[in-house]
């Protein structure tokens, strides 16, 4: 019989779990009404059953998303995890209206800023915007870290089909590479205009489809040239990258091989070789992803210090997955790496109150 999973730093290292799903039951409560109304198929697959089913996984996953208190806690602890970055929900604000999306922003990050005061060695916090207001995403975005104390941005990728290399979205960007913290892509159901096959075929959601989709953001971000124009920004992106890293070798000679042909208007030189900004602005985390084959090659093609260790909780909270993680083939000093010393410098978190000192 396993040993219990304990937090405390008694293996060596604590566990920082980085992509970790929060909702206020406010944002329930809209979901519900959007999905009366709403046309978009994704939102309808995804939270049509997160919402609805009677299933005994849709039952956990609503019930724990709103919860930032006793019960988290128990579980993390059952699981070894000594803290946890909470985030918004996908799809988070980017199915909402501006208005409803501006107050869920603000309601979702006064939450998590109380949830991080009342357990400091426990919980940090991301920050939702609504993307639809500019200048309002800006400024909560300032408040949220300046005066919440929050690490960062959440974007659950597509905001109703558009993406962050528009320029529409370059001030957001601008002002989290001001503030000196990462945007958090996490993965959304695909927009329209891309999920009739997926969804068709059951392949839309976590299974599938969000990897394709936030795969495809992301690389739009880099090929637009966003970190050429914003070199210091820093973007986390989980389930080790969405296969982006199997396909670095083939990005980079496709890419080569288009700039040269000048067959698309949208693709333009780049300072460096798309699988350079992987070593410069992007880290990934292993939500979803225990298993050591993958997680090593990830270490070895993009570096050992840009993969770090998450969770995924609520959606996926097997603890059984934290002891695949404990045995990787790593040193000692490598698992304190993987699981607390890079996330703590990404997200400029504070050792001392994470360990309780």
């Amino acid at each position: 019989m396993s040993e219990p999973l304990t937090t405390g730093g008694g293996v060596g290292y604590l566990r920082i779990a980085t992509e970790e799903a929060y909702a206020p039951p406010e944002l329930i409560d809209l979901f519900r009404k959007t999905l009366e109304t709403t046309g978009d198929i994704g939102f309808r697959s995804l939270m049509g059953h997160y919402l609805t089913s009677d299933a005994e996984r849709p039952r956990f996953v609503r019930d724990r998303l709103q919860d930032a208190g006793e019960k988290r806690l128990s579980e993390m602890d059952a699981a070894g995890i000594d803290h946890a970055v909470l985030a918004l929900t996908s799809p988070g604000t980017q199915v909402l209206g501006d208005g409803d999306a501006r107050e869920i922003a603000a309601i979702t990050n006064d939450r998590i800023a109380e949830a991080t005061l009342t357990y400091p060695a426990r919980f940090s916090g991301l920050a939702a915007v609504g993307f639809g207001d500019i200048p309002a995403a800006v400024k909560e975005l300032e408040r949220a870290v300046n005066s919440l104390g929050l690490k960062g941005l959440i974007c659950n990728s597509h905001i109703k089909g558009h993406y962050l290399d528009e320029p529409r979205f370059y001030p957001v960007l601008e002002a989290a590479q001001a503030l000196g913290v990462p945007v958090y892509l996490h993965p959304n159901t695909p927009n329209n205009d891309m999920i009739k096959p997926l969804v068709e075929a059951g392949l839309d959601g976590s299974i599938f489809g969000f990897g394709v989709e936030t795969a495809m953001h992301l690389l739009r971000m880099i090929t637009a040239g966003v970190f050429d124009r914003f070199p210091l920004l820093k973007v986390v992106v989980g389930h080790l990258g969405e296969a982006l890293p199997y396909w670095l070798y083939r990005l980079d000679y496709m890419h080569a091989g288009q700039v040269k042909a000048k067959r698309y208007e949208a693709i333009k030189p780049l300072e460096l070789k798309i699988s350079e900004y992987f070593r410069r602005n992007i880290w990934l985390t292993t939500s979803g992803m225990p298993w050591a084959p993958t997680i090593s090659y990830a270490r070895e093609v993009v570096g050992a210090d840009r993969v770090m260790y998450a969770m995924d909780y609520p959606y996926e909270y097997v603890p059984e997955e934290v002891r695949m993680q404990d045995a990787l083939p790593l040193t000692p000093p490598e698992l304190k790496q993987f699981y607390q010393d890079i996330a703590i410098d990404v997200f400029g978190l504070d050792e001392a109150v994470i360990s309780g000192k």
